[in-house]
């Protein structure tokens, strides 16, 4: 057991050691349960020591992967590179600024900057490409990290009994031994989403080079936007006035199983899922028909679950112009005005893509009652139902 060699400010026990003290077993019959680490039982609601300032610098220098020993200015000047590039980088990554003289910095950090400048200086990337990018790891692991706390603290609250703030004190103390393995995930999950996006990457690159060996040029503004991609969306229907009735752990679990599930068809589907709004998901399919089962996928299992709202959900064919990780372009503009005059339960289209599903078997075409909508003026929505087949199937 650690040995209390502190106290917090209320005079609660604070331990040097914060590696953890306990660890949770499953028994045959499904029972969880907690031993020490001599294997002895342990209350489900053993306290942890109190963290303390000494604990939480020990906790960062493990995360960090080494103590704070230099300034700004110090792994600039290691870096050979101005404060200004350094500055930029560090607040590319969503980092609060500190002081050039503020000894803030790990050798890591120094390590990462001269990384980011190698790019440069080999000519691999200009510096505003390296920024985006840097921009874009801020971001996103920035959004990653929240997610998996909440969603181990909620593991813990339901698993050991505890409190929330329990629950989050658990964490803070065994997290050094969860780092490794969190941050093999994540490099296997990025070099895994790496490929697929080089495989996509592969595919549109050999159609656009022989549209081009064919003799066959777009028309003049066609390719104003790069790509072709199937947009969808779905919408959580009545969210606003339900999320005003539940409390905190009930709406955080149905947005969570709302975008689980989402996840889960959009991938199944062979889509990728752009970003989620709350109450609202956004993904782009590489065909009209993709597009179109993922819609109806998804339409289909909110109505089928008592538990959860309906949906109500569009896709559209179009181009698009892919940028910070998002997109852009008239067709998601369209897919999202759709969206928002369907009804519950239902998948609304427009015309030029239901025309390229009109041949397919698998999809039912109903032309809908003319609509104004903001940015197009009136449009002649269609609606999407399910014709032959079983659709998608989801394990």
């Amino acid at each position: 057991m650690p040995v209390p060699t502190d106290s917090a400010s209320d005079g609660a026990p604070v331990a040097d050691d914060v590696r953890p003290r306990a660890r949770l077993v499953r028994d045959d019959d499904g029972t969880d349960r907690l031993v020490g680490l001599d294997g002895e039982p342990m209350p489900l609601t053993t306290e942890l020591p109190r963290i303390g300032p000494r604990q939480a610098t020990s906790i960062e220098a493990s995360i960090l992967g080494g103590d704070h020993q230099l300034s700004r200015r110090q792994i600039a000047q290691e870096a050979g590179v101005s404060l200004k590039w350094a500055r930029q980088l560090w607040r590319a990554m969503g980092f609060a600024n500190v002081s050039e003289s503020a000894v803030a910095f790990t050798e890591r950090d120094l390590e990462a900057l001269r990384t980011a400048t190698s790019l440069v200086r080999d000519g691999r990337l200009s510096e505003e490409a390296t920024i985006s990018i840097a921009r874009a790891f801020g971001q996103m692991t920035d959004r990653m990290v929240i997610w998996q706390i909440e969603a181990i603290v909620e593991d813990m609250v339901d698993q050991l009994g505890i409190s929330d703030t329990e629950a989050r004190e658990r964490l803070i103390a065994e997290l050094p031994t969860m780092i490794e393995p969190l941050q093999e995930l994540l490099s296997y999950a990025w070099r895994r989403q790496l490929n697929e996006g080089v495989q996509r990457l592969a595919v549109r690159t050999e159609s656009q080079r022989r549209w081009a060996s064919g003799g066959r040029h777009p028309a003049r503004g066609e390719t104003e936007l790069p790509i072709a991609r199937a947009v969808g969306f779905a919408d959580l229907v009545s969210y606003t006035s339900l999320s005003r009735r539940m409390n905190e752990r009930t709406l955080a679990s149905l947005v969570t199983t709302f975008e689980a599930r989402c996840a889960e068809i959009i991938s199944v589907g062979g889509g990728r899922m752009v970003k989620t709004v709350g109450d609202e998901v956004l993904y782009i399919a590489d065909t009209p028909q993709a597009g179109a089962e993922i819609a109806l996928a998804l339409a289909t299992r909110f109505a089928d679950d008592p538990d959860m709202p309906a949906t109500r959900g569009s896709v559209v064919w179009g181009r698009i112009l892919p940028r910070l990780g998002d997109v852009y372009g008239p067709t998601v503009n369209m897919a999202s005005r759709l969206t928002s005059i369907a009804d519950a339960g239902t998948v609304l289209t427009d015309q030029s893509t239901a025309r390229m599903l009109a041949s397919n078997d698998t999809f039912v075409l109903t032309p809908q009652p003319t609509a104004n909508l903001r940015g197009f003026g009136e449009v002649h929505p269609v609606l999407l139902t399910r014709g032959q087949g079983s659709g998608l199937v989801v394990d």
